[in-house]
């Protein structure tokens, strides 16, 4: 066992890791730009900034007394949990993460990097990294930008809810949700972009399957993204109408325990992407 052990490490230190990851840093580099300065990303801009733009109109005509911080609290809490987590967000990732490698292949060029002097496992990688860069990037910074907005017509109170009250701790938790659904959703959307030629079929299954996942035994719950997300959740609105279903009461799980669950379901999505990619066949007169 030892013997296995010492082999396996001697194997691990012979790799050529620096290689590896100026190879990735590069790849990321490139995806990246690629991402957020192209036309077809106008879009998830939108989708990221929408809610921005409305709150912005909000403080703009609206009068903002002390007595309604805390519905606009709410309100920003309920743009969070059924916006960003359900839609915002899912869309996104959708759009950014179904282009890496299924893009490539409909525009022909994939084929450059499959041919290059890189593992297939770090192409898949720094593309991963790219698109969660690119999502974090828009996501996150629209998080702010309303989180911002939203208590900048309170003056004193909103700095008061801020910066001594439990405004910051709001905000920190809201963009951990920021930072797993764009890792969660990403690396789900990558896997279908190489199963499926077209993934939005597949995607509209999983926005089903996150919609109805409250009402599942515990077992079947672990195997969703938005599962985990709800749990870190620092105020929780309750659904009105339809809305009602994302809601559902279940098992409360504590945040480090979401966390790490949500971690592990994506690295065990990301393993078998590495696992599909090395398999990975172009025919291009079939695309």
């Amino acid at each position: 066992m030892n013997e296995k052990v010492s082999a396996w490490a001697r194997s691990a230190q012979d790799q050529p890791w620096g290689l590896w990851w100026l190879q990735m840093r590069r790849l990321v580099r490139i995806e990246v730009r690629r991402n957020l300065l192209s036309r077809k990303a106008a879009w998830i801009y939108f989708l990221a900034y929408i809610p921005t733009g409305i709150i912005l109109i909000h403080l703009l005509f609206e009068t903002h007394p002390a007595f309604a911080l805390s519905d606009d609290t709410n309100v920003l809490a309920g743009m969070v949990q059924f916006y960003y987590i359900r839609l915002g967000i899912f869309f996104g990732c959708l759009g950014i993460f179904s282009r890496l490698i299924r893009g490539e292949m409909i525009e022909r060029s994939l084929h450059f990097y499959l041919l290059s002097p890189v593992r297939r496992e770090i192409l898949l990688l720094g593309k991963f990294a790219a698109g969660s860069i690119s999502a974090l990037l828009l996501f996150g910074s629209a998080i702010v930008a309303d989180f911002a907005l939203m208590y900048a017509g309170f003056g004193p109170a909103g700095q008061e809810y801020v910066f001594h009250g439990p405004g910051l701790g709001q905000l920190g938790a809201y963009l951990l949700i920021v930072v797993l659904g764009c890792l969660g959703y990403g690396a789900v959307f990558l896997l279908l972009s190489m199963m499926f030629r077209n993934p939005t079929p597949a995607a509209m299954l999983v926005l089903g399957w996150e919609a109805i996942n409250p009402v599942l035994p515990s077992l079947l719950q672990k195997i969703s993204v938005a599962s985990y997300l709800r749990h870190l959740m620092p105020i929780t609105v309750p659904g009105e109408g339809i809305f009602a279903l994302l809601t559902v009461e279940t098992e409360p799980v504590a945040a480090w325990v979401a966390c790490v669950g949500l971690l592990t379901l994506i690295v065990v999505v990301l393993a078998y992407s590495c696992y599909r990619i090395r398999r990975l066949e172009i025919r291009y007169s079939t695309e």
